[in-house]
């Protein structure tokens, strides 16, 4: 049904048309413009966040200050009169100080708004200030606290809100993180007067400040001091912030709050002083709206007044999703759900146009062929041709289409497949989370699909398996009428496990089928590699390194990015091209190493070094990597972390992750408060010698530049032909190395001291700060020794592990191991059990019978903790059975894992040691192992 003026709940102003954007980029759904009075000049875009209908309005072009924005808010009230909720939301200019680290992209909640600039003239010429201060009101100011709460047990959603943003906006590339460096002037040093902007600033009159560890914007909650004039002047900022108590500078609130009294949101974009520029607005202007959304998301929704006739009225509530639908809805995101997508480059300047007009794409989008392809289009290539480009300039070309029409009822979703990436990232599962997502979010009448409970019981709120998660997806699609369309693009299937991706073809072939006979416009395009093939009866197919299109794409690149005069060079533009074969990754490289001779003077080298240059990437993997003999070992390491770490490091993790095999002196030396994100993408760089990058999400790690390259490692023996001396079982003495790598740092926070207490008491922004990379060791180290211990003894490690100082340094930085108020310290069996390291486990055979009665740890007995997490190697490793279990051991074994959680926290309760509760149970066979282990008939919890 229509909308009508009284069921728009949340007033949201801005008052530029950048903060307008922003805003309007966090609705999940945009509505129909609704009729308004003729006294209302306002310019409104209507739309929701979850269960809240939100009216928005902008202050008119070049008109800001308190009183426009009193004018704006006055014409919302009359218009809707159902308003509860209200925001102020924009950029403003931020005050640090030693109490508030504000910096650039941050965001300020307004507690209170204090106009500065009103006064009154006294004797001597004094202005006295009579500005009353507005405080925000307290219903809003509740759910503030709430979010705030919500903050000091997990992080913001601030970052992954604005990676969904960009994820279904990609055009809102000015809305992204800033290249431009946030630097902060002491207050007394003047910009340099008409330069354009601080590059010609001194430098040495820079605040130094501590690096941060992330990107993420921080939160402030403070004052926020507003008035008509625009504050540029770093001295008088800082003499009324001491004097008013404010963290922030702004223009129009003030004007608001007797007639709009609303919650002020700022994002900052600059330090209200002389080298005020433009370049933080649009990130800042988003960064303070993804807080508005995440705070709208926490709150309830409202009841509203329909106004029939007359008098008459009656009651109705606007949730169209039920509190139910909406944790539904939240529990398909994962943090990882558009970063494979943000992180592929964006099409070079006029490339990829060609493939709208080719013939085949043009018979992809005719409906009148779908009864024959089903709407599938399948683009396969080789590797490192560029299919992910492709790909993402088709989803974005389409996807700024539909925006830019505002009548369209298409969809246009997306899952890139990430061999690179977290268990969600790379698996059917993630890719039905991520879809089903992004079409209720566009369309969000489909989230009905919710309220079939013989799929989800009407008592579930969490994420559901992924067979129903299929069947919702599926359900979702049929409920499209022959109105609205929708269009999936599924890159990189070869990184996806193979039975899985035939599986999921399968179900869009079966999909496709249906949507036609319901005349329903569906359309899915796949690509992948060329191996493996997987058959499909209906779909169009296309060939990447065919096409006369990519081809010439290829000799753009060359024509625009290769120095070297064409008229001398021209020949070596063409070999180039032959010899790149269709690979656009190959052309990429090839002529950034021969850009490399040429800028070193070395014309007469270019051709030579072209001759020399193999034919096929893995070929020229292996030619960069051999180049030169400089810092093999460090470049051995350095893929080695990429290759075999347990999840991708972070830029600072992966830079104290290669100096952890350096002698202990220099890793206790390290200042890593110097580490600034350019300093660490450079040494991500060499130390790869180009072959890795930092990835540009919100959260940086660090990966391979393309997937190519751990193929050539691992399945085309790259490792092994370059290092000859590695052992043949490369998995286990790299698991060995990078658990070494671990086991050295983290003797730097062993022993246990007051002054490493000091550190980890201040928290974990503190620990990470002085030890960036002791998360990862203390968290993985065991992995690593474990992966290794398939091959490489691992007897002395275990035997020298401080295992006191683990626990400790655990509880601090990963609240690992929890244990009961009774209980004492875990042991080192019970810490293998509950992590299921059954390789260890071995490696302390003959087990003492200690591990069997004595009691310490959150489930009190190593065997009880492995069959709480249905760690099975673990169980047959404490029975002391081998790999290969016999038969009455291998029918016990399948009674014992399907023991359910609570009949072991039963025995716990009743102080039952494992003996005690396997004989109540009836499992003779493991009794008498264990009491063949030695296990005592007397003991007691």
């Amino acid at each position: 049904p229509t909308l009508q003026h009284s069921d728009y709940t949340v007033g949201w102003i801005c008052a530029l048309h950048i903060e307008m954007a922003a805003a309007r980029a966090m609705l999940d759904c945009v509505h129909k413009p609704l009729p308004m009075g003729a006294k209302d000049s306002n310019a409104y875009i209507l739309g929701s966040i979850g269960p809240h209908n939100i009216v928005m309005a902008c202050l008119p072009v070049g008109q800001y200050g308190t009183n426009n924005a009193a004018n704006v808010a006055s014409n919302m009230n009359r218009s809707f009169p159902s308003i509860r909720i209200r925001l102020m939301v924009g950029i403003g200019g931020g005050v640090p100080s030693q109490n508030t680290d504000v910096r650039l992209g941050d965001v300020v909640v307004g507690c209170r708004i204090m106009q500065y600039d009103l006064g009154k003239v006294v004797g001597g010429g004094e202005t006295l200030p009579t500005g009353i201060p507005r405080i925000t009101p307290p219903d809003h100011s509740t759910h503030v606290s709430s979010l705030r709460a919500i903050h000091e047990m997990k992080p913001s959603r601030v970052p992954a809100i604005l990676q969904e943003m960009h994820h279904r906006h990609p055009g809102m590339t000015k809305y992204a993180y800033p290249t431009s460096p946030d630097r902060l002037f002491r207050a007394a040093y003047e910009h340099v007067l008409g330069a354009f902007d601080c590059s010609t600033c001194s430098e040495v009159n820079l605040v130094a400040r501590p690096p941060r560890l992330n990107r993420d914007p921080m939160i402030h909650h403070g004052g926020i001091a507003s008035g008509n004039q625009v504050m540029k002047h770093a001295e008088s900022r800082d003499k009324i912030a001491q004097a008013f108590d404010v963290i922030c500078f702004e223009m129009e609130a003030a004007g608001l709050m007797d007639y709009f009294p609303c919650l002020v949101v700022r994002g900052i974009c600059d330090y209200a002083d002389s080298h005020k520029n433009k370049q933080w607005q649009e990130y800042a202007a988003a960064a303070a709206a993804a807080y508005a959304k995440e705070l709208l998301e926490e709150m309830p929704s409202f009841e509203t007044i329909h106004y029939i006739s007359g008098d008459a009225l009656h009651v109705t509530n606007t949730d169209d999703f039920t509190i139910r639908k909406k944790e539904l809805l939240n529990s398909l995101r994962f943090d990882q759900l558009g970063s494979r997508q943000s992180n592929i480059e964006a099409a070079h300047e006029e490339t990829c146009s060609w493939f709208l007009e080719h013939p085949t794409y043009l018979a992809w989008l005719n409906t009148k062929g779908l009864s024959t392809h089903y709407g599938i289009l399948w683009l396969a290539g080789k590797p490192g041709a560029g299919k992910s480009t492709i790909m993402k300039f088709l989803y974005t070309h389409l996807k700024q289409q539909v925006q830019d029409d505002s009548a369209s009822s298409s969809a246009i979703i997306s899952f890139f497949f990430n061999a690179r990436g977290e268990l969600l990232e790379k698996s059917t599962t993630g890719m039905y989370r991520s879809l089903l997502f992004q079409l209720l979010q566009t369309f969000p009448d489909l989230r009905s699909v919710f309220d079939d409970f013989t799929l989800i019981p009407e008592d579930k709120h969490t994420c559901p398996p992924t067979n129903i998660i299929r069947k919702l997806f599926r359900n979702a699609v049929l409920l499209l009428n022959n109105t609205r369309t929708l269009t999936c693009f599924i890159d990189a299937l070869d990184e996806c496990d193979e039975q899985q991706v035939r599986d999921m073809v399968s179900y869009f072939e079966d999909l496709g089928r249906e949507a036609i006979k319901r005349g329903i416009q569906l359309r899915i395009c796949f690509s992948s590699r060329h191996y493996p093939y997987i058959s499909i009866e209906h779909a169009l197919r296309l060939t990447l390194e065919d096409q006369q299109g990519h081809s010439q794409d290829m000799e753009r690149y060359v024509k625009s990015r290769f120095k070297p005069s064409p008229d001398r060079f021209g020949d070596v533009q063409a070999q180039i091209l032959h010899k790149a074969a269709g690979v656009f990754m190959w052309v990429v490289l090839v002529v950034g190493i021969l850009n490399a001779e040429f800028d070193r003077g070395r014309i007469f080298a270019v051709r030579k070094r072209l001759q020399e240059l193999p034919v096929g990437l893995s070929d020229l993997f292996k030619n960069i990597l051999r180049r030169d003999d400089d810092n093999m070992q460090e470049l051995l390491l350095c893929i080695q972390w990429i290759l075999y770490a347990k999840r991708p490091l972070r830029p600072k993790e992966f830079y104290i992750a290669l100096l952890s095999a350096s002698p202990d002196d220099a890793l206790s030396e390290c200042d890593v408060s110097h580490l600034t994100s350019d300093i660490l993408e450079k040494f991500v760089i060499s130390s790869s010698k180009g072959l890795a990058e930092v990835t540009k999400s919100t959260h940086p790690t660090v990966q391979f530049i393309h997937e190519s390259i751990p193929d050539f490692l691992l399945k085309d023996r790259g490792l092994l032909e370059l290092w000859p001396d590695l052992s043949t079982n490369i998995e286990a003495s790299s698991h060995n190395t990078l658990k070494q790598c671990c086991h050295s740092y983290f003797k730097l926070g062993a022993p246990y001291d007051s002054a490493v207490e000091k550190i980890l008491l201040g928290g974990k922004r503190a620990t990470e700060r002085k030890f960036p990379f002791l998360e990862y060791a203390i968290s993985h180290m065991l992995y690593h020794a474990n992966m290794a211990a398939r091959e490489i003894p691992q007897n002395k490690f275990v035997s020298q592990l401080h295992i006191k100082h683990f626990i400790t340094l655990s509880a601090f930085i990963v609240a690992e191991y929890n244990l009961l108020p009774s209980s004492s310290d875990p042991s080192l069996i019970y810490i293998l059990a509950a992590e299921g390291l059954s390789n260890l486990i071995r490696t302390l055979w003959p087990l003492p019978a200690s591990h069997l009665d004595v009691p310490g740890g959150q489930f009190r007995y190593p065997l009880f903790a492995a069959l709480i997490y249905k760690h099975r190697d673990a169980v047959r490793a404490l029975l002391g059975w081998d790999a290969s279990p016999a038969n009455k051991e291998e029918e016990e074994e399948e009674e014992l894992m399907g023991t359910m959680r609570y009949e072991v926290q039963y025995a716990i309760t009743r102080s039952q040691t494992p003996l005690h509760w396997l004989v109540t149970n009836n499992k003779g066979t493991t009794v008498r192992q264990l009491l063949k282990l030695g296990a005592s008939i007397d003991a007691r919890d």
